[in-house]
């Protein structure tokens, strides 16, 4: 099957072998749309609408939106009703998340549909894969060794995962092209050696812009892991980045 643009909304599907074309509606999967404050990095205390599209690539253990990546929920949505709801908000700032939204071929229209409202765009992505989209600020949050599910528990997730969840044409690319930030999921002390490690296979990286995030969805763990982890960026020139959604409203979903 041929895919051809046409329209931002639209696309014409022509299969050759059948010699049929028709014109389909585009949508893609989306787990929830809400809005909050950002928690997280350079745009914390922000007000925001958050886009949570369903499905990645990866299977992080940790993952605290399973909804979106082990057990995908949520229903395909058009990119012009997306978009005129996220409108609705009245909202200037658009949090586009996952999952992995640059799955989608449809954040395409979405994103410059966004654009032509004049929103202002972050997306977050592990940086994996790479589209040409409209983006303000690309954050990236690279997934440490530490990151890999269980072999035990899912043999064919952790071989995949491994695989592909670090792709270094794909950062510099991102990069290259966008204002960004990195924020690195701290699950241990060692996870800052793997860390340390990637940031010298990056040298073009600007370490004012990398964050250091403690992993857990508990107010009493992540601030157990602050204690050490805190001092560590102080010491290295990085960045700290609390998790203060988890303190603000707990760990649920719409925040």
């Amino acid at each position: 099957m041929i895919r051809v643009w046409d329209r931002l909304d639209y696309v014409f599907q022509i299969t050759p072998s059948l010699g049929q074309t028709r014109l389909r509606r585009l949508s893609m999967r989306i787990a929830e749309v809400y809005e909050s404050i950002q928690g997280e990095g350079f745009l914390t205390g922000t007000k925001s609408v958050f886009v949570r599209a369903s499905g990645c690539n990866l299977r992080c253990w940790y993952c605290d939106t399973p909804y979106a990546s082990w057990h995908p929920e949520g229903e395909d949505r058009p990119v012009d009703e997306l978009a005129a709801q996220i409108e609705a908000f009245g909202c200037r700032h658009v949090v586009v998340t996952g999952g992995e939204p640059m799955l989608f071929a449809e954040m395409l229209p979405l994103c410059q549909r966004l654009r032509d409202l004049d929103k202002h765009i972050t997306i977050e992505t592990a940086g994996t894969l790479d589209l040409p989209v409209q983006c303000d600020l690309m954050s990236i949050s690279p997934k440490t060794s530490s990151s890999r599910p269980s072999p035990e528990k899912n043999a064919r997730w952790a071989e995949r995962h491994e695989r592909t969840r670090h792709v270094p044409e794909v950062i510099r690319q991102l990069i290259d092209r966008y204002e960004y930030q990195f924020k690195f999921v701290i699950d241990r002390r060692e996870d800052c050696v793997d860390m340390e490690l990637y940031l010298q296979e990056f040298p073009e990286i600007d370490r004012g812009r990398v964050m250091l995030m403690p992993q857990g969805t508990e107010v009493d763990l992540l601030a157990a892991k602050a204690v050490w982890l805190e001092p560590y960026c102080e010491a290295h020139g990085l960045r700290f980045c609390p998790r203060r959604q988890i303190e603000w409203f707990g760990s649920r979903r719409g925040t």
